[in-house]
């Protein structure tokens, strides 16, 4: 015996869901919810490509980084020995010492030079300058323009001003004044980008209370901005002790430290690339590295320290 669930009420007949919401759907709206569907999927088919990719970017640059780092590892710490870290330099220790001096020194001058002018311009271009001077165009111009410039180039000009022209001859302070010339660009942007990001809410409050242009510049505008200028600071002094072509034109190649600002003396950067030149000392030269890397780790470990305290 056949029994009809219909005719007895129990059950009603089973319709697919999907089929059903299709047949209440007009024409018009499903070709709008296949459209719909079919964007979403696009969309994050892109979104993970582009994710993907930057990953990819990301790691790839990170294991490139990493074996650099391991390389001048493997083949300089080997050669690290007391003697690389005599006080005197001669063709048998190949002593850094000098040239760790000379570095400092050299650091240390080219940013005495450089930090006035450029946060000075850049305090000037962007609190004191009118909107849409031409002059302020013209300096923002050049200043980009001097942050391509070949850095042999800027060695040749310091050769002849400043070791010809100026009489200084090949010296610190040559390679020093030189070196401030490359980095004020650096520095004079990334100060007026951070003294840009600083909210006009700041100076109208300062100007609420009573405070002068200089005052509001000096109390309020310049300590909000300061960790964006130490980063331009961190990135003028990597440029400072990794120069070579232009310090070689300008401060000398003598491995030796100097009596005054005005005596020749190489630094680190140099001093690698004398002794790999010369491919007698291709060991100490990777020592040399070594020195250069955990130097240039140590300062910016330092800056980042000095940052986040004034952050605080």
């Amino acid at each position: 015996m056949t029994v009809n669930l219909n005719e007895l009420g129990i059950g009603a007949p089973l319709v697919d869901r999907k089929n059903e919401v299709m047949r209440t759907m007009s024409d018009s709206e499903v070709r709008k919810a296949r459209r719909a569907i079919s964007s979403a999927t696009s969309r994050n088919l892109k979104s993970g490509f582009v994710r993907g990719s930057v990953y990819f970017c990301a790691g790839l640059t990170l294991a490139v980084l990493l074996f650099m780092i391991g390389y001048i590892l493997v083949k300089g710490i080997p050669f690290l020995n007391t003697d690389l870290f005599s006080w005197k330099y001669t063709s048998d220790n190949c002593s850094v010492v000098p040239a760790m001096v000379n570095t400092l020194l050299m650091t240390l001058l080219a940013l005495l030079i450089a930090c006035p002018l450029g946060i000075g311009s850049a305090i000037y271009l962007v609190e004191y300058s009118k909107k849409g001077n031409k002059f302020v165009k013209v300096v923002r111009m050049t200043t980009e323009t001097l942050t391509g410039i070949p850095s042999i180039i800027y060695g040749l000009f310091g050769m002849l001003l400043f070791v010809g022209f100026l009489k200084w001859g090949y010296s610190l302070m040559a390679g020093a004044a030189t070196v401030a010339i490359m980095i004020l660009p650096t520095i004079m942007r990334t100060t007026e980008e951070s003294l840009l990001a600083v909210p006009d809410s700041f100076r109208e409050g300062s100007f609420g209370l009573g405070a002068g242009k200089l005052r509001t510049v000096f109390k309020i505008i310049l300590p909000s901005a300061v960790p964006g200028i130490l980063s331009g600071i961190i990135l003028a002094t990597g440029r400072i002790v990794g120069e070579t072509a232009a310090l070689i034109y300008t401060s000398g190649t003598v491995a030796q430290i100097p009596q005054n600002l005005f005596g020749s003396g190489r630094t680190l950067a140099i001093h690698m690339y004398v002794l790999s030149s010369e491919g007698l000392h291709s060991g100490q030269a990777f020592a040399t590295a070594v020195v250069l890397l955990i130097m240039v780790i140590g300062i910016n470990a330092l800056a980042g320290f000095v940052a986040r305290k004034i952050r605080k």
